[in-house]
């Protein structure tokens, strides 16, 4: 079985040369033929600079250089599209996914699974910003979709060759990764971990990306914000109907007017709040649609290397050319600038 370990790296620099000793060190113990495929997904610090030195110390080592920092889905996604191997491990350059899972992954996946995840064991020790956060994320996604993602399920995960071919044909580009895996149904296992600290630098996922992943995943494998609007406008208009009812009835019955302009007021306000929401809400969908529409590239490669040598990047990468039948490599063969 030929192995690529994928991993993407941004402002990683300080954090790399330990990372690619541990993988490094999981490839010397790897029985088959392994690579570690790293991409810099457009990074201000010396993360390429590293990346050229390492793959030029070991022909093992790859780099992927994308033309902008195009965020930690698609830099996968381009490692991905790169990966040679009949397998596929992503995990993140951080060192908060030990390399040392790497071989329990591999020997469950064995045992005739297609896609094994490293789940975050319970007893984790993160900090409670960290983990309420976390809890919420996948709380939120599971009641709202249909994916059963277990909590602590990242993107750190292994993948069979076809596995990856079909992530790499799906040409939306709001991508949710393990939602994506998880979406394809085949055999797939867990294997639990303990997530350790950051060895250098500071996280570069707060709680905005966070936040922001949350309402891709949702928008991306859920219909429900769509329905949620539509009730809300539902629950809105009876209260108005009711409301307009009871006007009605104490002017004819009781003779009298209800007066003050501050409930009317007030009733307009939350109509016209209610219906900004759902309009944001239909803007969100529309929006996805409008930007895969367009076609373009998920990424662009500036540059890459192989076997230590430098080389032009990958022009564009479109999807939609695996689904019409051709092959990762045919692809870069014939998009290469």
């Amino acid at each position: 079985m030929d192995l690529s370990i994928v991993a993407p790296a941004f402002d990683e620099a300080a954090a790399l040369p330990v990372f690619i000793r541990r993988v490094t060190a999981v490839l010397d113990e790897f029985e088959g033929t392994g690579e570690l495929v790293l991409v810099d997904d457009g990074s201000s610090d010396d993360t390429w600079q590293v990346i050229l030195a390492a793959s030029h110390n070991d022909s093992r080592i790859r780099g992927v250089r994308l033309a902008r920092n195009f965020g930690h889905q698609l830099a996968l996604t381009a490692g991905m599209a790169a990966a040679d191997g009949d397998a596929v491990v992503t995990l993140d350059s951080d060192l908060q996914h030990p390399p040392e899972v790497i071989p329990e992954l591999l020997a469950t996946a064995r045992l005739g699974y297609e896609v094994v995840y490293a789940v975050r064991s319970a007893d984790d020790e993160a900090g409670l910003s960290k983990r309420l956060p976390a809890k919420v994320f996948y709380l939120v996604l599971n009641r709202l979709t249909s994916l059963a993602l277990p909590e602590g399920a990242a993107d750190f995960k292994y993948m069979s060759r076809r596995v990856v071919n079909i992530l790499l044909a799906m040409p939306e580009r709001h991508r949710f990764l393990r939602g994506m895996t998880r979406w394809t149904g085949f055999r797939q296992a867990f294997v639990s971990y303990s997530r350790v600290d950051r060895q250098a630098g500071r996280s570069k996922y707060g709680v905005g990306k966070m936040l922001l992943l949350a309402w891709d995943a949702v928008t991306s494998f859920s219909a429900v914000p769509l329905k949620m609007a539509g009730l809300a406008g539902i629950a809105v208009s009876l209260l108005g109907w009711t409301y307009l009812a009871y006007a009605i009835g104490a002017h004819f019955f009781t003779h009298s007017t209800i007066s003050g302009w501050t409930s009317v007021t007030a009733a307009v306000l939350v109509l016209g709040g209610v219906q900004l929401i759902c309009l944001g809400i239909f803007g969100q969908y529309l929006g996805r649609m409008y930007e895969d529409i367009k076609g373009r590239p998920l990424f662009l490669v500036a540059e890459e290397t192989r076997e230590g040598e430098l080389e032009p990047g990958l022009a564009e990468f479109h999807p939609t050319l695996l689904s019409r039948g051709r092959g990762v490599e045919d692809q870069r063969r014939t998009l290469r600038a």
